[in-house]
């Protein structure tokens, strides 16, 4: 039987930091969040091999349990970060119910994350029309057929309801479920950090009181 000392890799050794560790350009001195992270995005989608705007996603249920998932980015701009979802999910019900999240973007290639918390604001219907359209036919089809987080006898079930959907549907349009649409997470914070030898990281922080206050810049230790 395995133990943990087999599968948890060491911690690193100065060789492993001389090789590994973040060289890339100074950030510090940036003032402006979001044109650092389109900038660090860039960089992502270059070398990140799976997923770069893959992001976690932290909730709360109705208990206070925290519930964390990963979703992906579709979308981001001076107002938040968005992606969409089943309203009836999990993180559906919990963020209609408590409207706020953070997020964490870990590129492990990049030896970089992004931290973000604020409020979740629903997207517009045109902005989840006009995505939801852009969607596989599959993929929109299948949002109609899951009951997402919610049981499932077996996964002839849930390939019978596709089968049905796609039937329903025929060569139409499927438009886009009453219950499928957008967040989008207004940041209050927003923490950039990127790895250092020997555990000293480099972190930096924006925040703000109120969605429409300036930010305020600070670093942090490690």
């Amino acid at each position: 039987m395995s133990t943990a000392d087999d599968l948890i890799p060491p911690s690193p050794t100065a060789a492993d930091y001389a090789k590994t560790a973040d060289q890339g350009p100074a950030f510090i001195d940036a003032d402006e969040p979001f044109e650092l992270f389109a900038a660090w995005m860039k960089e992502a989608r270059a070398k990140e091999i799976n997923d770069s705007n893959g992001m976690a996603l932290a909730t709360v249920d109705e208990t206070g349990l925290p519930d964390v998932r990963m979703v992906l980015l579709k979308d981001f701009d001076p107002r938040g970060f968005v992606f969409y979802t089943n309203f009836e999910s999990a993180k559906g019900r919990q963020l209609l119910a408590n409207p706020q999240a953070a997020l964490l973007f870990h590129w492990k290639s990049l030896r970089r994350q992004v931290r973000i918390r604020g409020a979740a604001h629903q997207v517009s219907a045109a902005e989840a029309d006009a995505y939801f359209a852009a969607r596989d036919r599959g993929a929109r089809i299948g949002a109609w057929a899951s009951d997402q987080s919610r049981p499932m006898a077996d996964r002839f079930d849930l390939e019978g309801r596709v089968a049905q959907k796609a039937a329903e549907f025929g060569l139409g349009e499927v438009p886009r479920p009453a219950h499928w649409s957008g967040w989008r997470v207004a940041p209050l914070a927003i923490e950039f950090w990127r790895d250092r030898p020997f555990r000293l990281h480099e972190r930096l922080t924006f925040t703000r009181a109120t969605h429409d206050a300036p930010w305020t810049k600070a670093r942090l230790y490690p």
